[in-house]
């Protein structure tokens, strides 16, 4: 190799490395929030049931119909009305009934025995699974927060590929690599657990990382917009997006209030019983579709299955198996089912909490290594090299993430327009940054 190639590699290399050092302080404290949440969200079934314990193991005899447990809860809530109904998972568990109050906003749980007794009742809002989420969607900062959290994500995928370049072996041995070195000694320690951490967990933080995408805020509309724009869109997506779901709380019984006479709810349960659908199975009362929906709401979304009956006679009216959905939804679910530890049981559950402490342990050892490093009144970042970098087959992959991740291009943008415009007017924070005049 030339001298004049190698100096150009090695600025490439250094220029790369100077992405990689902000990209990292700027997700570090991000991703150990996701990483936390999202290993907690895993079990969300496990959780929920635990949650759910003192409405569990009941006495079965003198069950009642689901129209009269339904009717308990309303008696137990003046003036809500009814949303959905829950089946018991197992014999004995209590009927899950979901109420909107009377003040059109909030929502309540309400857990009535086989013997139609109101057992209790839970905000969902501030249930631990649903602020668990909340905080892993939105970091309890609504739209902003959810921005921040794609942005982070963005620039953790931008992390990752420069990480592996950094890393990747060039012929100097596999050893702080694939595996690290333990006796040379502190600093090479967490050198080396940082850069195998890495090195072994970049696949996995990749797939979790893009599988996140579609709950987005600003690319889970991009895409829902895509899928509609393209012809794409068939039937309605089973995600939320900004990590808040709708309800749609004025269609709620609408042709009820018209006096149509409606099938009764212990009618399609019983049709519901019949069709042993993944749990949770959650049966909707009609509302703007002027039709009973029947759903299997299971985290495994390849076990969905959606039914819809006619509000006045019961006859089955559409059904909707997870195979029927577009191509690229049924990845998505794939993608959503793996992301959340339930594709399948436990081993996904295993695999998601070994790629949550992967990420924690390259946090935190990627935050020694800079506080071992960071010099007195400046930030610590990487040197610029003094020979330009060939950068071309860079910039086009990082132009291809812009492309798809509207977020990481504004903020390329906006790093562009500091670092060219607005830090050499302000060579004291420019120095501080390590930004090369």
């Amino acid at each position: 190799m030339s001298e004049q190639q190698s100096a150009a590699r090695t600025a490439l290399y250094r220029t790369i490395w100077r992405w990689h050092f902000y990209a990292g302080l700027f997700v570090m404290p991000f991703i150990l929030i996701l990483s936390l949440t999202g290993a907690f969200y895993l079990f969300k079934p496990q959780v929920e049931r635990w949650e759910e314990r003192a409405f569990q193991g009941l006495p079965v005899e003198g069950a009642v119909s689901p129209n009269v447990q339904l009717s308990a809860a309303l008696h137990a809530f003046p003036g809500a009305r009814f949303h959905s109904y829950r089946l018991p998972e197992r014999s004995g568990d209590a009927a899950m009934i979901h109420l909107a109050l009377e003040d059109g906003e909030r929502m309540r749980d309400v857990f009535v025995s086989p013997q139609g007794k109101v057992l209790g009742s839970l905000d969902p809002e501030t249930r631990l699974m649903e602020v668990d989420k909340t905080i892993h969607g939105s970091l309890l900062w609504g739209r902003t927060g959810s921005w921040l959290v794609e942005l982070a994500a963005c620039w953790a995928i931008v992390l990752v590929l420069s990480g592996l370049y950094l890393w990747w072996p060039r012929g100097g041995g596999l050893a702080g690599v694939l595996w690290p070195r333990l006796h040379k000694g502190r600093r090479q320690f967490w050198r080396d657990l940082h850069a195998v951490t890495g090195f072994w967990v970049a696949g996995l933080a990749l797939v979790l990382l893009t599988t996140g995408l579609p709950w987005a805020g600003v690319w889970g509309d991009a895409f829902k917009w895509a899928r509609a724009e393209t012809g794409l869109l068939h039937g309605k997506q089973d995600w939320t997006i900004g990590g808040h779901a709708e309800h749609d709380h004025n269609a709620m019984l609408a042709m009820e209030a018209k006096g149509v006479p409606l099938t009764s709810l212990g009618q399609i349960v019983a049709k519901a019983e019949r069709e042993h659908l993944a749990f949770p199975v959650v049966i909707q009362a009609p509302g703007a579709a002027m039709a009973w929906t029947v759903k299997s709401d299971a985290q495994n979304r390849s076990l969905r299955t959606t039914l819809s009956y006619d509000m006045t006679d019961g006859r089955l009216l559409a059904r909707e198996e997870f195979g029927d959905r577009h191509v690229i939804d049924r990845a998505v679910g794939y993608g959503i089912a793996w992301h959340e530890g339930q594709l399948f049981g436990w081993i996904n559950q295993l695999i998601g909490v070994l790629t949550a402490m992967a990420l924690i342990t390259l946090m935190i050892s990627g935050f020694v290594l800079w506080r071992r490093r960071k010099p007195e009144g400046g930030l610590g970042a990487p040197p610029a090299s003094n020979v330009p970098a060939r950068i071309g087959g860079v910039t086009a992959i990082l132009l291809v993430l812009a492309a798809l991740m509207p977020l990481l291009a504004a903020s390329l943008a906006v790093l562009v327009v500091l670092e060219k415009v607005v830090l050499p007017r302000m060579p004291k924070i420019a120095h501080w940054l390590g930004v090369p005049a």
